[in-house]
């Protein structure tokens, strides 16, 4: 027996890129409340191991201030998730720049999130691919005072409507900056005693690969978590490869929880000059972390990772190219 089915028609499932325009504005995702259960099920999903983000005594010292520290990496998964409801379709996407941790969210704020359309270049079109363009976000996270907690852009690959004419859009996107700004990145942890913590003895030139490789698992529960609703990440068939993407934030999350186990006395990370991403990410791949040194300027550490993926079949494949500023003692 089958299911009768209303003729209704099928509820849009967001913006092809043909459909956006410089300046459009999206502010429609849900407003999230951070918890202790948000960040449990975050930690084991990717591994959180920040120590401010697990031990509530210890980050009231250091702060100054009441509560536990919600881990960065739950911060930005949030941000980028409330973000899709400009790319439900998304193809792909390929990279992050000028990302500065305002302030540090605890545990009990509340995060809410504004999309802008800043650029827009349709690619140039192939007989083997349906037609795409390039969409630059601004992505404005603040939270429940209005207080600035992320600004930072964010490129995606979006189709055009089947059928649609050449759009003409070709804006550059070089402009996008990967420069941030010190006192910014000061911000949000400005204040803190970071006396009371180890010590870390990095220097530019440091080089070092994570022992052991994580696996990419629930990658679909972290997308729910996260109000991520881009259509790749949860329906296989919306994908050529007939896979899911992995959500990048989940890569960037374990990519965090491996450089905590090389730096195990990292405060936090304030920053991304960039992240690009190389290649997919699909449930069951094993991840592994090489991070190098790049710069030391008092408790900012410059950093580069670069994150490989090894397939079920054993084909190795390099997936993100990941830039973080991290915060040491």
């Amino acid at each position: 027996m089958s299911l009768s089915r209303p003729e209704a028609g099928v509820r849009p499932g967001g913006p092809y890129f043909d459909e956006l325009a410089l300046g459009d504005v999206f502010d429609g995702a849900p407003a999230v409340t951070l918890t202790a259960g948000d960040a449990a099920l975050h930690r084991a999903i990717v591994g959180d191991r920040l120590r401010l983000a697990l031990d509530e005594r210890l980050a009231e010292r250091v702060t100054g201030a009441p509560g536990l520290l919600a881990h960065p990496a739950l911060v930005w998964d949030v941000a980028i998730g409330q973000s899709t409801v400009v790319t439900r379709r998304v193809i792909a996407n390929l990279f992050y720049r000028g990302f500065i941790l305002r302030r540090a969210p605890r545990i009990g704020d509340t995060l809410r999130t504004t999309t802008t359309v800043e650029a827009l270049r349709e690619t140039s079109r192939r007989p083997d691919r349906a037609p795409s363009g390039l969409a630059v976000l601004r992505i404005v996270t603040v939270d429940q005072e209005e207080r600035p907690v992320l600004d930072f852009h964010r490129c995606a690959m979006l189709p055009l409507r089947p059928g649609a004419a050449p759009t003409g859009l070709d804006a550059p996107l070089e402009p996008i900056g990967e420069q941030l700004d010190a006192a910014l990145l000061a911000a949000s942890w400005e204040g803190w005693d970071l006396g009371l913590l180890t010590p870390t003895a990095v220097a530019a030139g440091d080089a070092w690969t994570v022992e052991g490789a994580d696996v990419v698992s629930c990658a679909p529960e972290l997308a729910r978590l996260t109000l991520n609703i881009a259509t790749a990440h949860h329906d296989r068939t919306a994908n050529v490869s007939g896979r899911r993407l992995v959500y990048g934030g989940h890569t960037i999350a374990v990519a965090a929880a491996q450089l905590t186990r090389l730096l195990p006395d990292l405060v936090t990370v304030a920053g991304w000059h960039g992240c690009d991403h190389l290649a997919p990410v699909f449930e069951g791949d094993l991840l592994r972390t090489a991070v190098a040194v790049e710069q030391r300027d008092g408790a900012l550490v410059h950093l580069r990772c670069a994150v490989e993926a090894e397939r079920a079949d054993g084909e190795r494949v390099d997936v993100l190219d990941w830039r973080p500023v991290a915060v040491v003692a």
